[in-house]
């Protein structure tokens, strides 16, 4: 199997990896109502609570078997590609939940749906052109992760924000964004080593419980807007955040490159920018 191909199936991987993500959010979402939200104070209740919901855990069961599958798809994929491709997502998200949980959709909230699945098209084009990547540079992707932590705390100073829901989806979609990037760092361990010589060093990684942290306080954040807002804004408005943190951590702290080919760049890129800008026409759609 050549290169390209290569890269086409682990990308194939991170599309069944959103399905299986999207299914486990939309199941989340369905119990947001009955299901107290993580406050101050309260927040070990309200985990207990949720982890005794038999449908919120088979929700997180479903997204723990996503998350491998989307293990599996950085481990040989550069994490901007990958994080791009895990976008569909939004769309399924966005579909069943009008659908099954019946929250209404704009016309402008179906022309986001349509430009990410453009988006994802585009991308396709774009894989002969390949994008090479190397080792995390731990300066640069500390510097980009307190960065990220600073502008994942702004929108809580605002109240409007914080009680729409949208400060927590915003934190919630830039610590997935960081789990993204820390998931990457751990897999550089992984290459050209025996199993048990994985696992070894794999508990021993700081970026295994720096990825942990951050999906697990990503999943709360989540969980506590679904209280606030529409699933069919949240998902969207977290998905952007969680896509632009691995584009730039990608090239800032991965050394990814975009193809040498001027057209396979030009679609690259295209579907970089159209994938966050439909994103962020969803997420402020209720406006």
């Amino acid at each position: 199997m050549d290169d390209s191909h290569a890269l086409a199936a682990y990308l194939a991987v991170g599309v069944a990896a959103s399905v299986l993500m999207a299914a486990g959010l939309l199941l989340m979402k369905s119990r947001a109502a009955e299901l107290p939200a993580a406050r101050a104070g309260s927040i070990l209740r309200a985990l207990g609570a949720w982890l005794r919901d038999p449908v919120w855990f088979g929700a997180v069961a479903i997204q723990a078997v996503g998350y491998a599958l989307y293990i599996v798809a950085l481990a040989a994929a550069p994490v901007s590609l990958v994080a791009v491709m895990m976008q569909g997502g939004i769309a399924i998200f966005v579909v069943f939940a009008a659908a099954l949980l019946h929250e209404r959709a704009s016309p402008r909230e179906w022309m986001g749906i349509a430009a990410i699945v453009v988006a994802m098209t585009m991308l396709a084009y774009s894989l002969e052109g390949g994008a090479a990547e190397g080792a995390a540079n731990v300066p640069r992707l500390l510097a980009l992760a307190a960065i990220a932590c600073g502008i994942a705390i702004a929108p809580f100073a605002s109240g409007r924000a914080r009680h729409s829901g949208a400060a927590a989806a915003i934190a919630s979609g830039v610590a997935f964004g960081l789990g993204s990037l820390f998931t990457k760092a751990l897999t550089d361990w992984f290459l050209a080593a025996s199993n048990l010589e994985v696992i070894i060093r794999a508990l021993s990684d700081p970026w295994l419980y720096c990825a942990s942290a951050a999906n697990v306080i990503g999943l709360v954040m989540l969980q506590n807007s679904f209280h606030s807002a529409r699933g069919i804004i949240v998902m969207p408005l977290s998905s952007a955040c969680s896509n632009l943190v691995p584009i730039v951590g990608g090239m800032a702290a991965f050394g990814e490159a975009l193809p040498s080919d001027p057209l396979a760049a030009s679609l690259r890129v295209g579907a970089f920018v159209l994938t966050v800008a439909a994103s962020a026409s969803l997420a402020t759609s209720q406006h």
